[in-house]
């Protein structure tokens, strides 16, 4: 695979929810994440701008990162996820990018703090730390490495407390 230096991201457009969906069937084993996606863009915690693509010079969407509305006890907040990367395509770049883009967009429109669960060996590169650090906990068992958050804005008050997902998470 040759790998390009530097990758275009953008918000998604009507036109690129077919590559998306594909993109997310072809990285995960099951419809699951491609499914929660399409139910994410009905939910009222849905937020323009906040899906991010990354694209190859061809115009291929080969990476995709998503952030919605959750909240910790009654603050807002964003929940990352899922984020995606065609196979073909993966340790190339295009995950990181779309996920750099996404927190980016996500800083411009004034939001502080984002949750991540994933892979420990993964997002710690974008700044997330484990959450029970930061006194924020989810609804449900998970190790408490997998749990993670990052402030955008580290002189901004972060909330402490639970972390109530959007309904389409069913957690």
């Amino acid at each position: 695979m040759n790998n390009p230096l530097t990758w275009t991201t953008r918000p998604e457009t009507a036109d690129d929810i077919a590559a998306i969906r594909a993109v997310n069937l072809a990285a995960f084993p099951t419809p699951l994440e491609a499914d929660l996606v399409e139910a994410l863009r009905t939910d009222p915690a849905w937020i323009d701008g906040l899906s991010l693509v990354a694209q190859t010079p061809d115009g291929t969407i080969a990476g995709f990162a998503l952030l919605t509305r959750c909240h910790i006890d009654d603050s807002p907040a964003l929940v990352l996820g899922p984020c995606a990367v065609l196979p073909a395509y993966q340790k190339t770049g295009a995950g990181s990018a779309a996920v750099r883009a996404a927190l980016d967009a996500a800083r411009a429109q004034g939001e502080n703090l984002v949750t991540c669960l994933g892979h420990p060996g993964y997002y710690p590169r974008f700044g997330f730390t484990p959450a029970s650090r930061h006194g924020i906990r989810p609804t449900f068992e998970v190790p408490d490495e997998a749990m993670m958050v990052l402030a955008l804005d580290v002189n901004a008050p972060a909330p402490k407390g639970t972390i109530h997902y959007p309904a389409p998470f069913g957690v």
